[in-house]
This record gives C-alpha cells, sequence and structure tokens, in this order.
C-alpha cells in the first residue's frame, strides 16, 4: 500500500523530505479532483490531506470515505492553530446514521 499527500507546498514537500510522495493543490477543488484520482487507485491506502484545503470540501470528502476504502486523513497545515475533530460526527456520517 502506498501513501501520498495532497496540499499545499510547504505541507507536501516536508512530507517528500521524508519520502512520502504528493501532489501540490492550491485550490479545494483540485484538491478533491486529485483525491478521487489517488482513492481509484487500489494500491494507494492512504492519503494524508492538509487541513486548510479540507475545509471548503469536507462534506465531499465525507462522502468520498464512505464509498472508498482508502484513508483519506485531514492532518494540520503549516503554520495552522489546532482545531478540534468530532470524530462521532465525522463517522455517524460516513455511515449515514
Amino acid at each position: 500500500m502506498k501513501i501520498f499527500t495532497v496540499g499545499s507546498k510547504s505541507f507536501v514537500t516536508s512530507f517528500q523530505l521524508a519520502g512520502v510522495p504528493g501532489i501540490i493543490s492550491e485550490s479545494p477543488q483540485k484538491a478533491l479532483d486529485d483525491i478521487r484520482k489517488l482513492t481509484d487507485d487500489s494500491d494507494v491506502g492512504l492519503v494524508l490531506v492538509s487541513d486548510d484545503i479540507t475545509e471548503s470540501i469536507n462534506d465531499e470528502l465525507t462522502a468520498l470515505r464512505a464509498e472508498k476504502s482508502t484513508l483519506v486523513f485531514a492532518l494540520p497545515a503549516t503554520g495552522s492553530e489546532k482545531s478540534e475533530v468530532d470524530y462521532r460526527v465525522m463517522l455517524k456520517k460516513i455511515l449515514g446514521v
């Protein structure tokens, strides 16, 4: 299984230094398209996305998580503030409960 990152240049570059490939996406819509392509690849098991991009496409990502087996996980972007994530709400959306 492969791991990919999607996000700003600094986010992707920091993971590339650790050997994780990535796609630089400056807009949320381009990031969503890139994430969809990655989740269609059966070799990709995890997609790490910078949270500054996921804010406006959160509902679309939740729907994508529900239909694909690839894990899509948002990580804090460089310089972003700490935020709380309600994983129960996210899980309920994914499961359709």
